[in-house]
């Protein structure tokens, strides 16, 4: 392959690479906008994640731009290497949307898990767990217990 089917070659991947990175970026910014509880912190993690998926593309270009395909004309050479890189830009994209899928689905679950403590929580008026009476015992909603075997007392009977 001459020097300007390279370069084209080189040009063309990239400007595929940024294309597909940015298309990531702003709707993996709006996926993932509210999972953290603020925006900001979900536009930093699909950036984090925009600029692991340019590196590794840009680097598989690098490396694919190197290797010989064995085409017999500079044309035929650049076309059989974009779509290679297409290949490699498609399967990316997919890992990149399952990273964020992923991601997602993590928040969603702590969020739900969040909620159901604070409803829990205001529904019994006490962080704690509730303990009820044992039949025969006084004490309403905060019974007395006997103690623990760690305070190696005894236990007590309830006076009936």
């Amino acid at each position: 392959m001459d020097d300007n089917a390279y370069l084209a070659f080189l040009l063309i991947g990239v400007a595929l690479v940024l294309v597909d990175g940015q298309f990531i970026y702003r709707s993996g910014r709006r996926y993932l906008e509210h999972s953290y509880g603020d925006p900001v912190a979900g536009a930093s993690m699909v950036r984090l994640i925009t600029v692991m998926f340019h590196f590794a593309v840009l680097g598989l270009l690098a490396l694919l731009s190197t290797i010989d395909l064995g085409g017999s004309s500079s044309m035929a050479a650049v076309v059989g290497r974009l779509g290679v890189v297409l290949l490699l830009l498609a399967v990316a994209h997919g890992v990149t949307l399952a990273i964020l899928s992923r991601i997602r689905g993590d928040q969603v679950m702590e969020t739900a898990a969040t909620r159901r403590r604070e409803l829990r929580a205001t529904q019994h008026g006490t962080n704690g767990p509730v303990i009820g009476p044992v039949p025969g015992q006084s004490g309403g909603r905060f019974p007395s217990v006997s103690p623990g075997l760690e305070q190696q007392a005894g236990y007590t009977m309830p006076d009936s």
